[in-house]
């Protein structure tokens, strides 16, 4: 069938019979040409954040022989800033002949002779290749799954592996990538937002979520002042948002470089957890005291009789910022006299601050259909009128519209993360039907989007921060050019002209300098 078609396609060549008039050949050269011509500087970027040097450091899978960790993962990173999505998509990166060369050049970029020969040893034959081979790869995911770990699990129940060895290696280097940003941006505060993710999968050994497909539901804090993951932890599907946040909190903690003092958190109504809310508010923690937190609460009946009972004029208008002006939104907030029962025993219970939100529906529900409305968000009627029902709870003291519009804050940047990692890079695509295999895959595409945070934040800057991932591949990276060896040096030639060649040399120079730089 394919010579057939083969046969077929050359038949049309010869005939002329092509629908628009131009023709597809194989460059006879192939060593000099490629399509990737930005990604080198990310390369560079990695060179001076140490990326190398911290796989290596925290992740011990392939010490004597063949690719080595730096190289594996290195690969894994540069599939995700190309837009690979599949394993399988490195054969493109080996067959793009032009970044080939320089990848191989910068792998041995500053070693001495000796270090040289350490490198061609660890290969038994004669290497032949610059990127690993996805089955070398698949082979490699292997060693962070652990199936031991599995032997635990029981059908219907919520179950979390414990990471093995291997993959708590990768929350280290991620936390190097972090402490990088935080040396050259210093920021004593700590905005950290918790939010679950769903990642639709069509593996047989994935379980169903509550939304009824087979999925696996990653926990991820963002910090928002440095604009990078800070940490993540891969969940099946059926493992509740809310499940164990507290445990999670505790071990992103750990990855806060020692400059910041402050810590705050935001979260949506899965981080309702009044064991995460008191561990926040009486200070267990011993580094950071006591957190502060705005988190979004269940909007139950009890908390709706707590809101009747606001006088009408105590409701306030709630403002928002837009370009820099305070504009009324449709909403009101209050404050609100409430206690819940899972706290209200103890005199000695805590104490919480709750806000509500109320918006006015614009179209009440028919006469007699008022009990059969199934809306996604909860309502209630107050004054003869419907109004959808939003709750707050806090251990702050701000004023509560600017405690409400910084919770809002959230649904922003951090959920824009989640879409990037899932669409944008390999994220949403799961190598394997094996649990650690993909929770590498992910804990890679998360140290993938930190390196591009830190290209955007550090080189590029400007306008350049709010950059989506297509803008930077079709202005930076998916670029062609060639390859040309040069008295020792290879050079890197882009067409006569183009607009990109001036931002990519200033992008060398921005990161040489951040090398030079003394840590802020």
């Amino acid at each position: 069938m394919v010579a057939q078609n083969l046969h077929e396609n050359q038949a049309e060549k010869s005939t002329g019979q092509f629908v628009l008039p131009y023709t597809y050949e194989e460059e006879p050269n192939k060593a000099e040409m490629t399509a990737l011509a930005g990604l080198p500087v990310y390369l560079d970027l990695a060179a001076v954040v140490g990326l190398s040097k911290s796989i290596k450091e925290h992740i011990s899978i392939r010490e004597e022989q063949g690719w080595d960790d730096s190289q594996m993962v290195t690969a894994i990173i540069l599939l995700n800033l190309s837009g690979g999505e599949h394993v399988d998509d490195l054969k493109i990166l080996e067959a793009d002949e032009g970044f080939c060369r320089v990848l191989r050049r910068v792998e041995l970029s500053g070693l001495k002779r000796k270090e040289r020969r350490e490198i061609e040893r660890r290969w038994r034959n004669e290497r032949r290749r610059t990127v690993p081979s996805p089955s070398s790869v698949f082979r490699y995911l292997e060693h962070f799954h652990d199936p031991e770990q599995e032997k635990q699990r029981v059908i219907g129940k919520a179950f979390i592996p414990v990471a093995n060895q291997h993959l708590q290696g990768l929350p280290k280097v991620n936390g190097d990538l972090v402490g990088f940003t935080q040396r050259h941006t210093p920021s004593e505060t700590a905005t950290l937002d918790m939010d679950a993710t769903l990642t639709e999968t069509f593996k047989e050994e994935a379980t169903h979520c509550y939304k009824g497909y087979k999925a696996y539901q990653p926990l991820n804090v963002w910090w928002a002042e440095q604009g990078v993951m800070l940490y993540t932890e891969f969940r099946d599907g059926n493992v509740p948002a809310g499940h164990e946040q507290k445990r999670v909190l505790e071990e992103a903690l750990k990855y806060l470089p020692e400059a910041v003092k402050t810590v705050r958190l935001r979260s949506d109504t899965a981080g309702y957890q009044h064991e995460l809310l008191k561990y926040c508010d009486q200070t267990e923690n011993k580094r950071f005291g006591r957190i502060e937190f705005a988190i979004s609460c269940d909007v139950t009946l009890e908390f709706k009789k707590a809101v009747a009972e606001v006088p009408d004029e105590d409701w306030n208008l709630l403002y928002k910022e837009l370009d820099g002006e305070k504009v009324q939104s449709k909403q009101e907030w209050a404050e609100v006299c409430f206690v819940p029962n899972a706290i209200g025993h103890s005199k000695k219970g805590p104490e919480y601050r709750y806000l509500a939100t109320r918006e006015l529906l614009q179209q009440p529900a028919l006469p007699g259909m008022e009990n059969q409305q199934n809306l996604p968000f909860p309502t209630m009627g107050m004054n003869k009128k419907q109004y959808k029902i939003f709750g707050t709870v806090t251990n702050m003291n701000w004023e509560g519209g600017q405690l409400i519009n910084w919770l809002h804050e959230r649904c922003g940047k951090s959920e824009e993360a989640h879409r990037i990692l899932k669409e944008e890079l390999a994220g949403g695509m799961m190598p394997s039907g094996s649990f650690g295999e993909n929770a590498a895959w992910w804990w890679i595409a998360v140290l993938a989007f930190n390196l591009n945070a830190l290209m955007k934040r550090l080189v590029l800057k400007e306008s350049w921060v709010s950059k989506r991932m297509k803008a930077i591949r079709f202005s930076i990276i998916n670029l062609p050019w060639r390859v040309i060896s040069h008295a020792r040096q290879l050079i890197i030639r882009i067409a006569h002209g183009h607009p990109s060649l001036e931002l990519l040399q200033a992008a060398r120079f921005a990161i040489a300098k951040l090398a030079r730089a003394p840590a802020g």
